[in-house]
C-alpha cells in the first residue's frame, strides 16, 4: 500500500505512474513507514495539502504538501495511532486548522465514530471535539469521514462512509450530512438513507469486498455539479455524479437528527 501520482486531461481517463512518490522528510524518525493509503488532497491558503492512512507502529494520519505535485514534503504524524480517515478543511476555522478523524484500532476496527481536531501550524493537533456517532442501518458499525467538505451557504456539506455488519461481513455505503460553518463539530442536518452502496460487481468483489468509499469530491459552482470518486471493493476508483441542491435537499428532508 503506497501512494503514486495520477494525472488526467479529463478527469475520466487517468495515467498513474508506477514509481511511489517520494516524500522528502527531515526527520529520518518519522521518514520510514509501513504502509500508505486512503489519501485526500485539498488546495489550502497556498500549497496542497494530503493526508493518508500513515504505517506508524499502527496506522496514523499522515500530513505533508506539495506545491507542484513533482516535489512532495512530509510534515509530521498528526494523531497518535490508532487513528484513520484524516479530512481537512480548505480553510481556517477560527484561525485554527481543522481536521475531520476517527480513531480506531490497528485491524479493521469494527467501531467508529467521527471527530474534530484542530491545529495552530498543523502540527500540534488538539481542541478535539465530537462530530457524530454511529445509526441503526447502513451506519450501525462505523462511520468515517470521505472527501474534503464543500463549503455551502447551509453549512459544510461533508459526504461520509458507513458501515453496516451483515452475514456477509462489512457493507460499506456513503451518505452526507450538513455541518455549522463556524462550529463544524455541530451537525445541522444528517441524511437518514444511503446515497450509494456497493450494488454492482466491481463494487463487491475485491480486496475488501462490499464497499463504496467515498474518496474526492469536485464541486463545479457554475454548473452546481458535484463529482464524487470512490472506491469500489478496493479494486477500482469509481466515479458518480450529483448535484449541489439535490444533495441538500435530500439531506434536510431525510435528516434523522
Amino acid at each position: 500500500m503506497n501512494l503514486h501520482r495520477g494525472f488526467s486531461d479529463n478527469g475520466i481517463a487517468w495515467e498513474l505512474e508506477h514509481k511511489p512518490i517520494e516524500w522528502r522528510c527531515d526527520d529520518p524518525e518519522i521518514g520510514q513507514y509501513q504502509y500508505r493509503y486512503d489519501p485526500r488532497v485539498v488546495w489550502l491558503e497556498d500549497r496542497y495539502y494530503v493526508t493518508w492512512c500513515n504505517g506508524y507502529f499502527g496506522p496514523t494520519i499522515g500530513i505533508g504538501y506539495t506545491f507542484d505535485f513533482e516535489k512532495f514534503v512530509f510534515l509530521e504524524n498528526a494523531l497518535l495511532p490508532y487513528n484513520r480517515n484524516g479530512v481537512l478543511f480548505p480553510r481556517k476555522i477560527n484561525g485554527r486548522y481543522v481536521m475531520l478523524n476517527r480513531p480506531s484500532d490497528n485491524g479493521h476496527t469494527p467501531f467508529g465514530n467521527i471527530y474534530l481536531s484542530q491545529s495552530p501550524d498543523l502540527i500540534h493537533w488538539g481542541q478535539h471535539r465530537f462530530v457524530m456517532g454511529v445509526k441503526p442501518g447502513w451506519q450501525s458499525t462505523k462511520i468515517g469521514a470521505g472527501p474534503i467538505p464543500i463549503e455551502t451557504p447551509e453549512g459544510w456539506l461533508m459526504f461520509y462512509h458507513g458501515v453496516l455488519t451483515s452475514c456477509n461481513g462489512f457493507v460499506y455505503s456513503f451518505g452526507a450530512a450538513i455541518l455549522d460553518l463556524d462550529q463544524p463539530w455541530k451537525v445541522i442536518y444528517r441524511g437518514g438513507p444511503y446515497l450509494l452502496s456497493p450494488q454492482t460487481y466491481y463494487e463487491c468483489v475485491g480486496d475488501v469486498p462490499n464497499v463504496a468509499f467515498p474518496c474526492t469530491a469536485l464541486y463545479d459552482q457554475p454548473t452546481g455539479r458535484i463529482a464524487i470518486y470512490y472506491g469500489g471493493a478496493d479494486t477500482v476508483t469509481a466515479l458518480a455524479f450529483t448535484r449541489l441542491d439535490d444533495v441538500i435537499n435530500f439531506v434536510k428532508t431525510t435528516s434523522i437528527l
